[in-house]
């Protein structure tokens, strides 16, 4: 089974690196409107600057993927997959749930945009979206499911060892990467605003960036401990086609 996991990891990290292709070779204007910045001007082709982004998709992930997927199967975590045989797991209830978790991502967002001194948060344009979606929901997923929590996991169990605390290692590992994950979000934030420093941005914007995103962390990661990384992402994935594609399109 080993050998399916590796295989099936492999198939989304080309997911991954296509959509990252497609994006810089296509659709690299249409990024840099959203995000309201000019792209440098790189001087090569567009198709090298996608090629590159591709390769550095495979390089840079596959190895945090790996090396997440070697912290799993040190904790006993099913990996890139539950081995059960039961698919339906894998697809259904993180359907399910990135569906809900995107109604509530509009919601949460409808909420604060009166009072956060930006407004509602910026989707980019179609295609682009959904290739946004495929790359966040496989990236962030190996990077903050995969390598922080699996990491933090495999420290915090060594340490609470002697107390039989793995489910509260394992618990304490989604927070930190459901937190590192909100994080990660803020140099977007600071691009979209045109701050230069979190000092900057209303505090309230802070709040809504760490709130929003650190549920949706919890919940992919609880889906990660329960049925490994394809569960993960699909929950991922799923919300962003509600909040980004779908609500892009009509909100």
């Amino acid at each position: 089974m080993k050998q399916k996991q590796i295989i099936i990891f492999l198939i989304l990290l080309v997911a991954y690196a296509l959509a990252a292709f497609l994006t810089y070779t296509f659709f690299v204007d249409e990024l840099a409107a959203t995000a309201g910045v000019p792209m440098p001007e790189m001087g090569v082709p567009d198709a090298i600057l996608g090629l590159a982004n591709a390769g550095i998709v495979l390089v840079l992930y596959g190895l945090l993927g790996l090396a997440g997927f070697w912290f799993d199967r040190k904790l006993g975590l099913p990996g890139i997959f539950s081995e059960d045989g039961n698919w339906r797991r894998w697809f259904f209830i993180p359907l399910g749930l990135g569906l809900v978790c995107g109604v509530a991502l509009v919601m949460g967002d409808m909420l604060f945009a009166p009072i956060n001194d930006f407004g509602l948060m910026v989707h980019p344009g179609f295609p682009v979206s959904i290739l946004a979606s495929i790359s966040a929901g496989i990236g962030e997923e190996i990077a903050f499911r995969g390598f922080v929590f699996g990491l933090w996991g495999l420290i915090l169990n060594w340490l609470l060892k002697r107390l039989n605390g793995r489910t509260v290692a394992l618990w304490i590992a989604n927070v930190i990467a459901a937190l590192a994950f909100a994080a990660s979000h803020l140099g977007t934030v600071l691009v979209l605003t045109g701050a230069t420093s979190l000092a900057e941005l209303s505090p309230v914007l802070i709040v809504e960036i760490f709130v929003l995103n650190g549920i949706i962390g919890i919940i992919a990661g609880q889906r990660y401990m329960k049925d490994g990384l394809v569960a993960a992402t699909g929950v991922h994935f799923w919300t962003d086609v509600v909040f980004h594609v779908i609500w892009g399109l009509v909100g």
